[in-house]
């Protein structure tokens, strides 16, 4: 489906990002209850997720996945695009962001520091892990305990596919703060700002 075979196209992007993407949007399009023996793909109607063609792609992504084979700016962006159609693109880019991180010792033991220290944790963590998946730094760090800034995200689409880096930045806050936490989107350049921008919080215990 989505498979930029362009050789001047590098390979930069972690295939499990389109991976976890094309699962989400697969679970949400499985019907609360199935029949025993019933095959979705064929009994309920044509959706983006349950077609044969997004099954195979997803098995092919976790190829790619097991081999350490990486996908290219164009070849994630094409994804991103076709999924950014749905009605419900918000959320399947938050939660694909949110699937996209487990954080890992020594940071998972961030809440027993001050919470000074949990956000400076957080926004190492980001950093590193931003990187890793996408094979370059996309964000800047703003004023603020985690706040961040970027101009001209390479994989763009709008305004839904930002939603990707707010579930990255939610999830990664709960992990090291083992607290709740809230993301805002507060600026976005497909709404016209001359940048995008998220503003991340752990929420006190008093406020959950």
């Amino acid at each position: 489906m989505i498979r930029d075979t362009n050789p001047k196209n590098h390979r930069r992007v972690k295939a499990i990002v389109g991976l976890r993407l094309l699962e989400v949007v697969r679970d949400r399009d499985l019907p609360t209850e199935l029949l025993e023996q019933e095959d979705p793909a064929r009994t309920i109607p044509r959706r983006l997720g349950l077609s044969d063609v997004v099954d195979r792609q997803i098995r092919a992504y976790g190829d790619d996945v097991r081999k350490g084979v990486y996908l290219t700016d164009q070849g994630i962006t094409d994804l991103f695009t076709l999924v950014n159609r749905r009605s419900d693109s918000d959320e399947v880019f938050l939660n694909t962001g949110r699937e996209l991180v487990e954080v890992h010792f020594p940071f998972r033991w961030g809440q027993v520091f001050s919470e000074s220290i949990q956000y400076m944790f957080a926004r190492t963590y980001l950093s590193r892990h931003l990187k890793h998946l996408f094979g370059r730094r996309i964000l800047s760090f703003a004023e603020g305990p985690l706040n961040v800034e970027a101009q001209g995200l390479f994989f763009g689409g709008g305004d839904s596919t930002c939603y990707l880096i707010s579930g990255i930045c939610q999830r990664i806050l709960e992990q090291i703060g083992h607290r709740s936490a809230e993301v805002s989107h507060t600026l976005c350049q497909a709404r016209g700002d001359d940048r995008c921008r998220w503003d991340g919080s752990i929420i006190p215990l008093t406020e959950e």
